[in-house]
C-alpha cells in the first residue's frame, strides 16, 4: 500500500509540469490581463448605456474567468492531494491509499477536460446550444429512437452542470417523439455538442416487434449555436408563416390548455420552427424567432455566405448512408463513430449520457485537420 502511495505521489509531482504547460495552452496570463481590461471598461462613463456592447463585453468576461477559475481549481487540487500522500507516507497511514489515488483518477479526468477545452476556439464554441431531434422513416421505431437520443443528450448535459431547457415537443403516435428541441445552456455548450450533429443508426431487436425481428432506425440531430441578436439579421415579415396551436408532450401543467404554442414557417428557405414551453404565446413567438435567427446565421456562417438571403432550403435524407455513427444493442453491443474510429462496447453507459469519448475523439480529429 505504502508502494502505491508512492508511485501516485511521483504520478502527481509530474502532473506540476504538465499543468504549467496547460496554463500557457490556456494563456491564463493573457486571461487575466483580459479581465483587468473588461473591469476597467465597465467602470468607464456610459458604459451601461449601450446595452449590446455592455452585455458582450461581461459575456466576454465571464469567460474568461470561468476558464481561470477552473484552472486555478485544479492546480489547488494538485497541490492538496501532493501533500496527503506526503502525509500519509510519512506517517506509514495506508487509510488513505484510496482518497489519494482517487483524487489523482479525478485530476487525471480534469486536465484532460481542460486541454480538450483548448480546442474549443471557434467563434461560437462558448455559445449555448440549441439541440433538435427528428426520426427518420421507420413510424413509430424511429421515433421511439429519436427519443432515446433526446434522453442521452439531456443526460450528457446534466451530468457536465449544463442547464437544459425544453423548447418544442411533438409527440410520436404511439410512442417516443416526431420532433424536439432543447437549449443547453453553459459555456461550451455549443463546441462540445457541434460533434453531435448528424444522423444516427439504431440497430436492434424491436420492442414493437411481436416476431422478435431486429431492425435499423435513423433519426438526425441537429446542433447550432444560439446567437445573441445584435440586429443583423434582419427577416422580412412577410416571409413568414406564422402558425398557433395546442401543446404537445412534456410541457407540463399549462400544456393543452390555450393555443399558445408557435410554429414560424421561414418561407424562402423552407426552415420551420417552433416553441411551446413559455408562459405565453409572444414569449413563444420571441423564442421561436431566437431559433429562426440562430439557425439562419449558423447555414450562413457554414456555408459561407455573404448575406441570409442566400440560404437555399436544404434537405438531408435520414437514412442509411448519412449516419456519423452506429449504435449495435443485437446481436453483439457497440456504439462507433464513423468519422473517428471511436468506439465503446458499453452501449448502456453511451445511451446514460456517457459520450465524452466521441466528443473528444471528433474535437482532436477536427484539431489536426
Amino acid at each position: 500500500m505504502i508502494i502505491q502511495l508512492e508511485e501516485a505521489k511521483h504520478t502527481l509531482e509530474g502532473y506540476r509540469a504538465d499543468l504549467a504547460e496547460l496554463a500557457e495552452a490556456l494563456k491564463i496570463s493573457e486571461l487575466r490581463e483580459k479581465v483587468k481590461e473588461y473591469e476597467e471598461e465597465s467602470l468607464k462613463d456610459g458604459f451601461w448605456n449601450d446595452q449590446v456592447n455592455s452585455t458582450k463585453i461581461m459575456q466576454q468576461k465571464k469567460v474568461c474567468e470561468y476558464k481561470i477559475e477552473a484552472y486555478e481549481k485544479l492546480n489547488a487540487k494538485l497541490e492538496d492531494a501532493i501533500a496527503l500522500a506526503e502525509m500519509a507516507i510519512e506517517e506509514n497511514d495506508e487509510s488513505c491509499t484510496d482518497e489519494v489515488l482517487s483524487e489523482l483518477k479525478e485530476i487525471e479526468a480534469e486536465e484532460e477536460r481542460q486541454r480538450i477545452e483548448v480546442l474549443l476556439s471557434g467563434e461560437y464554441d462558448k455559445n449555448n446550444a440549441i439541440v433538435s431531434f427528428h426520426p427518420g422513416a421507420g413510424g413509430t421505431e424511429a421515433q421511439d429512437w429519436a427519443l432515446m437520443l433526446y434522453r442521452m443528450y439531456t443526460r450528457w448535459a446534466e451530468r457536465h452542470g449544463y442547464n437544459v431547457k425544453l423548447i418544442d415537443w411533438l409527440d410520436g403516435e404511439e410512442a417516443g417523439l416526431k420532433s424536439a428541441t432543447i437549449s443547453v445552456e453553459g459555456i461550451n455548450a455549443y463546441g462540445y455538442l457541434k460533434s453531435e450533429n448528424g444522423v444516427h443508426r439504431l440497430v436492434r431487436v424491436s420492442p414493437f416487434d411481436s416476431s422478435g425481428r431486429r431492425h435499423t432506425s435513423f433519426a438526425s440531430v441537429e446542433v447550432m449555436p444560439e446567437f445573441d441578436d445584435d440586429g443583423t439579421i434582419e427577416i422580412r415579415e412577410e416571409d413568414l408563416e406564422i402558425t398557433a396551436h395546442r401543446s404537445s408532450g412534456a410541457g407540463g401543467q399549462h400544456i393543452n390548455k390555450t393555443d399558445s404554442a408557435i410554429r414560424i414557417l421561414h418561407i424562402p428557405t423552407g426552415i420551420v420552427v417552433g416553441c411551446q414551453t413559455e408562459r405565453s404565446q409572444l414569449q413563444n413567438k420571441e423564442t421561436a424567432m431566437k431559433m429562426l435567427k440562430s439557425k439562419l446565421m449558423e447555414i450562413k456562417e457554414r456555408e459561407k455566405l455573404e448575406k441570409i438571403d442566400d440560404i437555399k432550403g436544404v434537405k438531408t435524407n435520414i437514412e442509411w448512408g448519412a449516419q456519423i455513427r452506429s449504435y449495435v444493442f443485437m446481436p453483439y453491443t457497440l456504439a462507433k463513430d464513423t468519422r473517428t474510429g471511436y468506439e465503446d462496447g458499453n452501449i448502456q453507459a453511451v445511451m446514460d449520457g456517457d459520450i465524452d469519448g466521441f466528443i473528444n475523439a471528433y474535437l482532436k480529429d477536427n484539431a489536426k485537420n
